[in-house]
């Protein structure tokens, strides 16, 4: 969950590389550092804490060099310290490494080199790469990488510096993401797109147990026989513009604002552009069920997929959290759909996962944001989120996109199914399209969100309820603002209540009740009235909103829409309303506590 960066070329790497770990911060981070190749050997500056302060150190102790390269650490192993902060180098001095992942067998690396008189520095188990690289060194650095790569167990995205090779950078990755990109002026390695963004938009997707080997003016493949690999750069279409704030106080509150015009561009592609050509392309009359598989977020846009699958196609949805799919030995086969959801296209448990139904005979279809991610690669099928970068951590507008997809995806199959006539299909699809002018209209509320927001940054617990499909996007409404706050909140069932919840309930507890379902109306409002009499104050969110706000209750009136639907609108006000909460409260929005932005171990 680090970023990594590296360059290779005829410019300072130093200013490179300090940019580019500034646009890998959305992965989370509690440390820093940087080494440079300089004329001396190498020159290493590492800092805890955020990179402002990596900045004030190199500023005092400035480096200069053609090559190097950087990291934002999230600490696994070893608490966030200066010396447990990448890079890592060995201790003969001869051999630097930045590290992404987790390296499962590195207490016995550890002890086998210390038997030997290695001394370790740091309790990391990136260390263990360096010091064993050192170990095997003999000169030929690309064959001490694959010797390296061949006793590691786990996962790894590596940069490789060695001192007898100024003019040389070499990458490694498995079961984590890295990228190469290619300019005028130099090579670059990175953990993702936008840190590279400013020098290129040409970059090569590494491939598990991939070298590549760069120079300012080559980069060249190859597998662990070291066999030369063909591979062609591909041209990135997100702009510069995207991975900024563009005048935003933060990426978050940015991200909000650009969802309708995310929207359009997504249903524009699933309706008649690329994802759309995939869509049409699948038979749904051989799948018997569908399975829903992701964390997080993503997770909860599966748990509304669910209902407007079952519902359209009379078929049976499951949706499994990523990270138990992998283990509970899911009753899947050849006639099951496996939909994977996920931003970055390379959280560890849905690749895990993915692998375990692909194993199984399973069809899979993502749903995913990055070209080029280990997912949108080994999916039978992908799916693309038109969202461009995501820089905040919490997901907005990825999120909206996931959501109108599998709408689409429903209501094509609904259609392809028989389950619904030509008529219905096109009235469904044309409120759809409709969405992203409804978003537009929420997003004028923004002041009295705003407002209401301001008065509600003292609450300790926050729950959220609704029913049938409100309730499933009250589990997103629920995650982002504890995502961001730090205000614990719960997201129930309304029907549940009287099962035990209502216990929580007290004077002063802040209850959000959306109502979208207008059949379901009467029944969630006994439900805010029930909560209201026993002291709670309630936040009402939704299009049939009959109640009359008084003390105890605040309404945001959401456009008319049908309840299949509104999850689209009720998750923008619920944004909102974290997104204002948080900032009330003067937290770091775009980057909470112990959070990353793409899981890439488990």
């Amino acid at each position: 969950m680090c970023g990594i960066i590296g360059y290779v070329g005829s410019e300072n790497a130093v200013p490179i590389i300090v940019d580019g770990l500034k646009k890998l911060e959305y992965r989370g981070y509690d440390s820093a550092g940087i080494a440079v190749y300089g004329r001396g050997g190498f020159d290493v500056v590492k800092q805890e804490g955020r990179l402002e302060a990596l900045e004030a150190r190199l500023a005092g102790s400035p480096l200069s060099g053609n090559m190097g390269i950087g990291h934002t650490r999230w600490a696994t192993h070893g608490e966030p310290s200066d010396i447990n902060s990448h890079p890592h180098v060995g201790s003969k001095n001869k051999i630097a490494v930045v590290h992404n992942g987790i390296i499962e067998n590195y207490k016995q690396i550890k002890e086998r080199l210390e038997q030997r008189g290695v001394r370790f520095a740091s309790q990391t188990d990136s260390e263990a790469i360096a010091q064993l690289a050192e170990y095997y060194y003999d000169g030929d650095i690309m064959d001490t990488v694959i010797r390296v790569a061949g006793r590691l167990e786990g996962s790894y995205a590596l940069g490789i510096m060695c001192l007898d090779e100024p003019d040389t950078l070499i990458a490694v990755k498995k079961d984590n993401p890295l990228i190469v990109g290619v300019s005028e002026h130099g090579r670059f390695i990175a953990s993702d797109v936008p840190a590279v963004l400013k020098h290129t938009n040409k970059v090569y997707y590494l491939n598990d147990m991939e070298i590549a080997v760069l120079r300012e003016g080559d980069a060249r493949f190859f597998n662990f026989d070291k066999e030369p690999l063909e591979k062609t750069p591909e041209t990135v279409t997100w702009s510069l513009d995207g991975a900024e704030k563009g005048g935003y106080p933060h990426f978050m509150l940015k991200e909000i604002m650009e969802q309708p015009k995310i929207l359009r561009d997504t249903i524009s592609s699933s309706m008649t552009g690329s994802n759309g050509d995939i869509i049409d392309g699948m038979d749904a009359a051989r799948f018997g069920k569908v399975v829903i598989t992701a964390c997080g977020s993503a997770y909860n846009a599966g748990v509304v997929a669910k209902y407007v699958f079952e519902r359209l196609c009379r078929i049976s949805v499951e949706v499994e959290l990523a990270s138990e799919f992998r283990y509970k030995d899911a009753v899947i086969d050849e006639k099951t759909l496996v939909i994977l959801v996920s931003q970055s296209g390379e959280t560890a448990d849905t690749i895990a996962a993915m692998r375990e139904a692909k194993s199984k005979g399973a069809f899979t279809l993502s749903i995913v944001n990055v070209v080029g991610s280990t997912i949108a690669k080994e999916a039978d099928r992908c799916l693309f989120t038109a969202a461009g970068p995501e820089i905040a951590v919490a997901t907005t507008k990825a999120f909206s996109a996931q959501l109108v997809i599998l709408y689409i995806l429903a209501v094509r199959f609904a259609a392809r199914l028989g389950k619904v006539p030509p008529g219905r299909e096109r009235e469904m699809l044309s409120e759809i399209e409709s969405l992203p002018a409804k978003i537009t209209e929420i997003l004028r509320q923004v002041d009295s969100i705003q407002k209401y927001a301001s008065t509600c940054v003292g609450y300790k617990n926050i729950f959220f309820i609704g029913r049938n499909i409100d309730y499933a996007i009250a589990l997103e409404g629920s995650l982002k603002l504890k995502e961001i706050s730090y205000i614990h909140s719960e997201a129930y069932a309304g029907g549940e209540l009287k099962h035990g919840t209502i216990s929580l309930i007290e004077d002063e507890t802040l209850v959000v009740a959306i109502a979208n379902c207008e059949r379901l109306y009467g029944k969630i409002m006994s439900n805010v009235e029930q909560v209201i009499s026993r002291g709670a104050k309630v936040l009402l969110i939704g299009s049939c909103l009959g109640a009359e706000p008084d003390g105890k209750l605040y309404r945001i009136i959401l456009p008319e829409s049908g309840d299949l639907f509104s999850p689209s609108l009720s998750v923008v006000a619920l944004q909102l309303f974290s997104y204002y909460v948080a900032a009330n409260k003067g937290l770091d929005i775009d980057k909470p506590r112990n959070l990353a932005k793409s899981v890439t171990v488990e």
